[in-house]
């Protein structure tokens, strides 16, 4: 009984989420009116009384400039401190920073920009601490657009058309050239090597005198794929109501095709229609209501198969001896069994059979033409509803609020699975023309109708949150603002035993006297069932102080219009990376098993023995993020100028380690494989940094400008690590928590002779001319992982220093908005096989200028038909610098004069035309717009129109 009433305790504290907050604001933040609302956790606050570790964007006036198809695209060429992938550089680690849309958990891309009010970024650990453990790395709040009191029925149509642009395509050798150069990685090997492909091969392949027998296949030309593809977006708001109740509609649909042109996939679409609804009501004078209902139904058809992953892999000269395709007509007329043969199939297409080899029974191309098509389909349903109750005939300020919502996701494939024959052709010369004589069937062709149903999955959300707010005013300049609540969410998935779950007591005590001196006090208790009974429960406090220094009388009659300053510390308990190997659940717990094997009874057969393979650790405790954060925020003569500046310290501790070194090693043994080592709370990082927002506003008669600058730069250091090395370059304490680690190149080898002078390289595969040379760390003769070095930062949670910059220029009815953003001081690594290229790898354009005896200063080692994992070791040689400027938005857009419809229904229509991702200037530009195994990066021309009615 006890432990049943445990569980309805848990379910009505974990079944919950945020509170939706329904208010809406009409600037953002740093461009606010003293009475702009801003959202935030659990309540709205005016944007003058905001303090630090916030940062606010108003869609509503962002998307009427610069429209854009997913809710945080290019966020941080507005905001500081959210560079793209991190909140303050909190890691992303197991999951990183929570998206709330209208309080509730939920995806970021499964809301679109036009039916967004608000988006708040909550940066600071102050900012989060009511949302408890989940939220610990920050959290995104997305507030959805609300209908306002308004005379009559308000509609508003867009409709949007673009073409998505194929940035660059990855460039691969032809079947000569590779050819070859695969002859010459054989004699890298080994000069006395009998090379694979013979003079008048590579010469058959080169000439195109009989390309489907000697096939040179461009899996990246005109044949496959297109250069752009559609984009066409329709969106329609319904909105309005009276006093009593208010009503918002969003309907909205687009559909978007694919690069990849020929078979099936050319039929490649993805569509989406979405509805979102609400309606608040005031139900008496005391008592308001509101509920929100969202339905999304995105379908995405493709022919079999992954068509990037095989173009990238799939030799140009393969398969051997026949095409994919090769024409009817190359069958000579007489070969009466070759066509008998041929009509068993009905997979013809356009007077091309499907070609093939003994080796090569199928392949992508042919999956794109006759294995048919693979649908997968998604729905996702949320429902949310709040009550609003006023309580001041109790307490004055008092009020109570409550919400309840549940999501629900479905998720499956359905298919079409065809079996085809390939044809394998028998060629004869005749008169000098080259036909097929005969061919040899392998395979069926199989169409059942039957259609698959596969990877269904189910995803469920429950989200709670209940809330007691006292908010009064004494002697017009004592302001009391309190919050008590219980919040709580819980997320199942199909599969997954455990849910994913966040519940939490919250207390809110603010006080400020006359809006000039701010004290606020938050406070979390968490409960988590990642730890032991008896520790499962924290609290997560955090305190902040402000000050307005505009209202003081020392910045009378001055430039400023208003200044507030704030400084936080708080201590958040985090659950979210408990997490060891997969495994989240019982690591406070010893772990014991049984194999065959060891046994104790003599002469007894088949008996099990038992061992420990993890230690027991009760004290198992939270990871703690411990921050100091400062803020300025405020606005200079008559807010030509406004500014946001934050400074942050966070040291995040307890990070799990499961075999200790400071424990003795016969705790842990290697056969039998066992260990009585606990999990424990050890390793620290710590995280500083600093981000702004400046935005400088300015009319020149009918011209009106704005220009926004926003950066965020962080730097991390590992403070505590468990670790013993005999060489002290090998730690990682002291350095960057996204420290790349490598070998520290020194060229490459020119002849046997240094290789021979040099340490001995023990990294897998023969050393010979044209290897990369590495450099000995240690002195000992021998590079081996002792010689690993820290090379650089990976910029792992967003780039070091990452900005941006908007402007807006207006001249009557013309709105031009830009906006670039730029990411500095990361490091990439070029280990993908376009650049890593050994044994029966497809060769890219770099093999060009690998190394051979006749080409010692190559950009490139040596090829190889082995594996080469000497050369392919994470080191300097193959590292690059991220560093990039990106133009990311150009608009135009013009809005018409509205006496052009007097007397009409309409009210006004705007019209425009953008380009996204349009510039990337960057020493590594080729290889940072470049994508491997996938669809290429894109560059998206639209043209819209917006209409009022």
């Amino acid at each position: 009984m006890q432990y049943i009433k445990s569980r309805l305790l848990a379910c009505a504290l974990v079944a919950g989420s945020t509170l939706s907050m329904s208010a809406q604001s009409d600037a953002s933040a740093h461009n606010a009116a003293d009475t702009t609302e801003v959202n935030v956790a659990f309540r709205t606050v005016a944007a003058s009384d905001l303090l630090g570790g916030v940062s606010v964007i108003n869609m509503e006036q962002l998307t009427e400039k610069n429209y854009n198809t997913y809710s945080l695209d290019n966020m941080q060429g507005y905001v500081g401190g959210w560079n793209g992938n991190s909140l303050w550089a909190q890691d992303g680690d197991n999951a990183g920073y929570l998206v709330l849309v209208d309080g509730v958990p939920r995806d970021a891309n499964n809301v679109t920009p036009a039916e967004i009010a608000q988006i708040t970024f909550m940066k600071g650990a102050q900012a989060v601490v009511l949302y408890g453990s989940r939220a610990a790395k920050g959290a995104i709040l997305i507030t959805t657009k609300r209908g306002k009191r308004a005379d009559g029925l308000n509609i508003d149509v867009r409709v949007n058309t673009g073409w998505q642009i194929a940035k660059r395509l990855p460039e691969y050798l032809g079947s000569a050239e590779y050819m070859s150069l695969f002859n010459q990685a054989q004699l890298n090997d080994d000069p006395n090597a009998a090379v694979r492909y013979s003079a008048q091969d590579i010469y058959n392949h080169a000439s195109g005198i009989n390309p489907y027998r000697y096939p040179n296949q461009n899996f990246y030309g005109d044949d496959f794929i297109r250069k752009a593809y559609n984009r066409t977006e329709a969106t329609a708001e319904i909105h309005g109501g009276g006093e009593r109740a208010q009503f918002y509609t969003n309907i909205s649909y687009y559909n978007q095709g694919d690069f990849v042109k020929y078979g099936e996939h050319d039929a490649n679409r993805t569509d989406r229609f979405n509805v979102r609804g609400n309606v608040d009501v005031r139900i008496s004078d005391i008592i308001s209501a509101y509920v929100n209902a969202n339905a999304t139904f995105y379908n995405s058809k493709t022919a079999k198969g992954d068509y990037w992953a095989n173009a990238a892999t799939l030799r140009p000269n393969y398969p051997q001896g026949a095409a994919v395709l090769i024409p009817t007509s190359m069958i000579d007329p007489v070969a009466i069994d070759a066509l008998d043969l041929l009509s068993t199939t009905n997979n013809i297409f356009g007077g091309m059979f499907l070609g093939g080899s003994q080796a090569d029974r199928s392949n992508f191309v042919a999956d794109g033409y006759a294995a048919g098509t693979s649908k997968y389909t998604s729905r996702q349903f949320q429902f949310d509803a709040g009550i609003n109750i006023d309580l001041g005939k109790m307490l004055k300020g008092l009020s109570f609020r409550t919400n309840f919502a549940i999501d629900y996701a479905t998720s499956y494939n359905t298919s079409f699975d065809n079996q085809y024959a390939v044809f394998i052709p028998t060629w004869s010369n005749h008169n000098g023309q080259e036909v097929i004589v005969g061919l040899t069937k392998e395979g069926e062709d199989s169409r059942d109708a039957t259609q698959v149903i596969s990877g269904s999955a189910n995803n469920q959300t429950i989200a709670f949150s209940a809330q007691l707010n006292y908010e009064n005013t004494f002697d017009d300049v004592h302001n009391v603002q309190a919050i008590l609540l219980a919040n709580g969410f819980q997320q199942s998935q199909s599969g997954v035993y455990h849910r994913t779950s966040n519940a939490n007591l919250g207390l809110l005590a603010s006080y400020n006297y006359d809006h000039r001196y701010f004290a606020e006090f938050g406070m979390a208790a968490v409960h988590s069932a990642k730890l032991a009974p008896g520790h499962r429960a924290a609290l997560s406090p955090s305190l902040t102080l402000g000050w307005r220094l505009g209202k003081e009388s020392f910045l009378e009659d001055t430039a400023v219009d208003d200044m507030m300053f704030s400084v936080s510390g708080s201590i958040l308990n985090q659950d979210i990376d408990l997490v060891l190997n997969d495994q989240e659940y019982f690591l406070y717990a010893s772990v014991w098993q049984q194999e065959y094997g060891h046994s104790w009874g003599d002469g007894q057969q088949n008996l099990k023995y038992t061992f420990s393979t993890k230690g027991a650790n009760d004290q198992l405790g939270y990871i703690q993020r411990k921050e100091l954060s400062a803020n300025l925020r405020g606005s200079l003569w008559q807010r030509a100028l406004t500014f946001d500046v934050s400074a942050f310290v966070t040291s995040s501790e307890g990070y799990l380690i499961n075999q200790p070194t400071f424990f003795p090693s016969h705790l842990n043994t290697s056969y039998p494989a066992a260990s009585f080592m606990a999990v424990t709370n050890y390793n620290n990082n710590r995280r500083i940094g600093f981000d702004f927002n400046v935005t400088g506003n300015k009319k020149f008669g009918e011209w009106d400008l704005s220009l926004g600058l926003s950066g965020t730069w962080y730097d991390s250091k590992i403070t505590k690590r468990d670790e013993i090395f005999d060489d002290a370059h090998r730690y990682r304490e002291g350095k960057p928590v996204d420290g790349i680690w490598g070998y520290q190149s020194a060229g490459l080898f020119q002849s046997q002779e240094e290789i021979d002078a040099a340490p001995q390289q023990n990294l897998g595969s023969t050393v010979r001319p044209g290897d990369i040379r590495y450099v000995d760390q240690n002195g000992d003769n021998i590079i081996d992982n002792r010689d690993e070095v820290y090379l650089g930062k990976g910029g792992w949670y967003g780039s070091p220093l990452t900005m941006g910059l908007n402007l807006t220029v207006k001249y009557r009815g013309f709105t031009l908005f830009a906006l670039m953003t730029g990411g500095w001081g990361g490091h990439g690594m070029k280990n993908q096989d376009y650049y890593w290229i050994d044994g029966e790898d497809k060769y890219s354009a770099i093999a060009r200028d690998t190394w051979t005896a006749e080409n010692p200063n190559a950009a490139y080692p040596r090829l190889s038909a082995q594996s080469a994992t000497n050369n392919y070791q994470q080191s300097d040689f193959w590292m690059y610098s991220t560093n990039r400027i990106d133009l990311a938005k150009v608009q135009l857009s013009y809005d018409m004069p509205k006496t052009w419809f007097a007397g009409s229904f309409v009210e006004g229509v705007q019209a425009y035309v953008s380009g996204a991702n349009l510039l990337t200037i960057a020493g590594e530009r080729e290889h940072l717009e470049m994508n491997f195994g996938s669809a290429p990066q894109t560059r998206f021309v639209n043209i819209g129109v917006k209409a009022n009615f």
